[in-house]
């Protein structure tokens, strides 16, 4: 019998209005950000393999597998929570891609970040998604 269904849990979203952020201050954010996304990809990757072990087990080792999840789950929660709290948002938990809500040209955007990039190099407009992706050479935060 298959374990119950493993589901990613959904990006929390702030009750309070969205962070905007120049590309300066996003910027600066990383070095905190890069470590909590660091563990959102480390704790994905092990609540994944769990969910994998889960279908496979059964009996009391089912029981002790669905808590470790659960553990997992949790964690990753936690760790959204505190993405929001900084006031970005995650957007991809394999990958580690996070937005920023930027400005340009008096309108909001997305400055967009992945755990690999050393800084923010790109932004794309809300609709356009990571696919969208502009280099920030061309952004202009003045309105």
């Amino acid at each position: 019998m298959a374990g119950p269904q493993f589901l990613t849990p959904k990006s929390v979203r702030p009750s309070r209005p969205r962070r905007r952020f120049t590309l300066e201050q996003a910027n600066k954010s990383l070095s905190l950000v890069r470590r909590i996304v660091s563990d959102v990809v480390r704790t994905h990757s092990e609540a994944t393999t769990l969910q994998q072990q889960l279908e496979r087990v059964n009996g009391p080792e089912q029981a002790a597998v669905q808590q470790r999840l659960d553990h997992a789950m949790h964690r990753l929660e936690d760790f959204v929570d505190e993405l929001s709290e900084i006031g970005c948002e995650l957007k991809d938990y394999q990958s580690g891609l996070i937005d920023f809500t930027g400005r340009h040209q008096g309108h909001d955007i997305c400055l967009c970040w992945k755990l690999d990039e050393e800084k923010i190099t790109h932004w794309h407009e809300f609709e356009a998604g990571f696919a969208g992706r502009k280099p920030v050479s061309i952004l202009q935060e003045t309105d």
